[in-house]
């Protein structure tokens, strides 16, 4: 099972899958709205505008597991996303991406150690999995901004 073939649900319930995205460059984000790492969801929406037309997604899946700042419902989730940042780009079901109850997206996007070597568990909100074309994963921390130039670069290249 890769993580295009995994079953999951839209955050408004229906099953779905990642099955339209594959051949696509997505950018997969695990997001939390009461998170001082919350404000990335403007850059992120930010990069959705500026390449969803190049076959480009940003794809959500909200998760409560640092903190529990991700305690909403998921009409709560979709009306902060849509209401504060104006967010357009794809949210999935909220999922735990570490522990027990780990998403199989999660525990393959996981093995990909980041710019420092770092692989496992993801550390915190707002990790991000850049997923290429081809299927090729690059990693980046929480902390790497959506106007970071090395995030920037690497979705360029993928998108070429």
């Amino acid at each position: 099972m890769t993580i295009y073939d995994t079953p999951i649900n839209t955050l408004s319930g229906e099953p779905s899958s990642l099955a339209g995205f594959e051949g696509e460059t997505i950018l997969i984000v695990n997001v939390a709205s009461k998170c001082g790492l919350t404000p990335q969801y403007e850059g992120l929406e930010e990069l959705q505008k500026k390449y969803g037309a190049q076959h480009f997604s940003v794809v959500g899946f909200p998760c409560n597991q640092f903190a529990g700042q991700e305690p909403g419902s998921a009409e709560e989730i979709q009306t902060f996303c849509s209401t504060t940042y104006g967010v357009t780009f794809p949210l999935f079901e909220k999922i735990d991406v570490n522990g027990e109850s780990q998403s199989p997206i999660y525990a393959e996007l996981e093995k990909v150690p980041d710019a420092e070597g770092y692989s496992g568990d993801v550390r915190w909100n707002f990790e991000k999995f850049l997923v290429a074309k081809d299927g090729t994963i690059t990693r980046f921390a929480p902390q790497v901004t959506p106007d970071d130039p090395a995030l920037i670069v690497a979705i360029e290249s993928a998108l070429n």
